[in-house]
């Protein structure tokens, strides 16, 4: 009885566990004016597709996701930086194979994505040991672990879109959002959370390329063999996707589970050329 109220009491505070990222326009897309109303409440999100024209796409690029000013000071370190990139292009890339072969970049291609993370919320390193070191203790002796503290979050914020041969924009997406207490565990790492945020907005933004429409809450499918098998660590489907290296598979979920930052775990991030680069705005106007 005792364990159980102790549970109930984590209840509560890990239900209010969840951060918030402003949703705004940075300047880096070649056009706001068809973007949607605003959607979701730590999710947010306003995205443009044109169904019609993905009917034709059999190929895409993608182009190595750089950061903005703001976003890149964030962040101490540049090999730091260069594991929140890789891990957004990778998911990217994975996910984007399932339906579209995936050339190398300055390839002739259907589509080209551009992607720029325009904000990131560091986590507090303190904080997530903490957390992580309470999450662990009460498994030992509670029926259920107790879930992530409820403070310390990180957080993201990109935009993205992906372009025809003629520089037309197809489709388009301004996401943000902020870690919480059951999905993003928790690193002793300042960009713990952004690296695992880094993969879901690829996977999101994947999603709705593959689907030619726009997300529709939450959806659960079946992952294919060839993301389960990147997924593992193994051999991508399309060579290009090896720009970004290969996951860490089970030796990043262990890593992950017991607090380790990524950069013990995840060795295939280089420190590339647009590390340290930075997306201006496309449009002069902006």
């Amino acid at each position: 009885m005792l364990r159980l109220k102790i549970a109930c009491i984590g209840l509560p505070l890990a239900f209010a566990g969840c951060s918030s990222v402003p949703l705004k326009e940075a300047g880096t897309l070649t056009s706001y004016n068809q973007l949607g109303p605003a959607k979701g409440k730590f999710n947010k999100s306003r995205t443009f597709v044109d169904g019609r024209a993905f009917a034709s796409v059999k190929s895409i690029s993608i182009s190595p996701t750089v950061f903005s000013a703001s976003a890149a000071s964030r962040v101490k370190q540049v090999q730091d930086r260069a594991l929140v990139l890789n891990a957004l292009d990778r998911a990217m890339c994975v996910a984007l194979s399932d339906k579209y072969q995936v050339v190398a970049e300055g390839q002739p291609a259907d589509l080209t994505v551009k992607s720029t993370i325009t904000d990131l919320v560091p986590t507090e390193k303190i904080t997530a040991g903490v957390s992580k070191a309470v999450s662990l203790g009460s498994s030992a002796v509670l029926p259920v672990g107790i879930p992530r503290l409820p403070m310390g979050f990180g957080g993201l914020a990109v935009e993205a879109e992906a372009l025809d041969r003629n520089g037309v924009q197809r489709a388009a997406i301004v996401w943000s959002r902020g870690a919480n207490s059951f999905t993003n565990e928790a690193m002793v790492s300042e960009i713990g959370d952004a690296y695992s945020l880094g993969s879901t907005f690829g996977n999101d933004f994947s999603r709705m390329l593959v689907s030619g429409k726009p997300p529709a809450g939450l959806q659960l499918s079946i992952p294919s063999g060839q993301r389960i098998k990147s997924f593992l660590g193994g051999k991508p489907k399309y060579a290009a996707c090896e720009t970004f290296g290969r996951a860490p598979g089970l030796f990043g979920m262990i890593g992950a589970k017991v607090g380790a930052p990524p950069s013990w775990t995840d060795k295939s991030a280089k420190i590339r050329p647009n590390t340290l680069a930075v997306h201006g705005p496309a449009n002069p106007s902006q």
